[in-house]
Order: structure tokens, then sequence, then C-alpha cells
């Protein structure tokens, strides 16, 4: 599974903070996925496919 973390999002042109609240909307729906795991407030990395969906583009990560 390829992830994708808040440095990942700079890197690609995003802004630091718009970044972070794109990992969180993607925790969010990991967590409505049934993916309990993501409720962790370490865990700064998500699945590639949540990005995606929640930008709806696809990343060249």
């Amino acid at each position: 599974m390829v992830t994708v973390t808040k440095k990942d999002l700079i890197a690609l042109g995003y802004g630091p903070s718009f970044s972070a609240d794109i990992i969180r909307e993607c925790k969010k729906l990991m967590i409505s996925k049934g993916h309990a795991y993501y409720q962790s407030k370490k865990l700064d990395r998500v699945p590639k496919e949540a990005v995606e969906e929640v930008l709806g583009i696809t990343l060249d990560v």
C-alpha cells in the first residue's frame, strides 16, 4: 500500500496547513470505512487512495 504524509503533500505544492487538513479528512474517511487504526492522533500517514478520493485527483507519489 502506498501511503502519503503531510510532507509529501507539501512537496506536491500544497501549503502546510492545507496539507494537515487533507490528512485529517483522509483519516476521518478511513475511520468511516471501518478502519479504527486511523483514530490515533500520532498517525500521520494515510493511503494514497484516500487522498485521491478526498481531493478528486490522481496523485503521482
